[in-house]
Formats: structure tokens, C-alpha cells, sequence
């Protein structure tokens, strides 16, 4: 089990593109289609961009349509800490990253209803793609098996 640790603040501002540090440090969102990840759908997993903490699967991801990589499923049942979001005068659901506390995005029961309707909806910026190919390499050898 890989040891994950949420980076100073001086690490951060070297380790992250200006994008990647506003998402997930300052609760922005990028702008719809703008993330490579968004139109990704090789086999692996995406983690935190801020700590590397495995996140989703893309066995769990599907083309929503609105502009952001979107999920059924986290790849754990703890990978994501959920919290009330009432900005914009509407209440919604935030995703934030265990570990690193990193903004990711939001949660919605606008998914599929045949994978349990929830829908992930995830800045892409917030995240790193692991292909399956350099999941052992990369340290994250037991995912390996969710792809066979």
C-alpha cells in the first residue's frame, strides 16, 4: 500500500500547472471539454493529481455529454469524501480526495440507472490517468487485475 501525503504548499505550487492549483486548491472548475481526460477511455485508473491517491477506475467511466469526465463509481467505497455545496444558491454535492483534500468536482443522481444513478462529474485537471500498461511501474500493481 502505497504511503500518500498531501504536499506543502511550495510543493504544490511547483508539482501543478496554474489550472490543476485552482481546481483543486481554490474550488474552481475548469472550463466544459477542455480536459484531455474527458474524451479518454483507455483502460486505467485516474488518481489525484495532488498525491497520486487512486480515484476511479475507467471501467466506471462514461460519456455524460456535459464536458467533464464523469464516473458511476469511485474505485473504493473511501476514495472520496463527500460535503455539502450550497455555493451558486443551489445545493449540490462536493467530491474532495481523501488524503490530499483536493477539490475534484461533483456528484449527482443524474447518472446512469443502471450502474446505481449517481454520475461523478470530475474536473480533469484534479486528475492523473494511469494507463493499464503502467499501472505495476507506476506503483499501483492491484489494479492491475481489474482490467483482465
Amino acid at each position: 500500500m502505497k504511503n500518500y501525503r498531501r504536499p506543502t504548499e511550495a510543493e504544490l505550487r511547483k508539482k501543478l500547472d496554474e489550472i490543476s492549483y485552482r481546481v483543486t486548491q481554490r474550488n474552481a472548475t475548469e472550463r466544459p471539454f477542455s480536459s484531455p481526460h474527458n474524451n479518454n477511455f483507455k483502460d486505467g485508473i485516474y488518481v489525484d493529481i495532488v498525491t497520486g491517491e487512486p480515484l476511479f477506475s475507467s471501467r466506471d467511466k462514461f460519456n455524460a455529454g456535459c464536458g467533464w469526465p464523469s464516473f458511476t463509481n469511485t474505485i473504493s467505497d473511501d476514495a472520496v469524501r463527500e460535503f455539502s455545496d450550497k455555493t451558486y444558491g443551489f445545493e449540490r454535492t462536493e467530491v474532495r480526495s481523501q488524503i490530499g483534500n483536493s477539490h475534484l468536482g461533483h456528484v449527482f443522481d443524474d447518472g446512469p440507472k443502471e450502474f446505481g444513478g449517481r454520475r461523478y462529474c470530475i474536473n480533469g485537471a484534479a486528475l492523473k490517468f494511469i494507463s493499464k500498461d503502467n499501472l505495476e511501474k507506476e506503483g499501483y500493481e492491484e489494479y492491475v487485475s481489474y482490467f483482465d
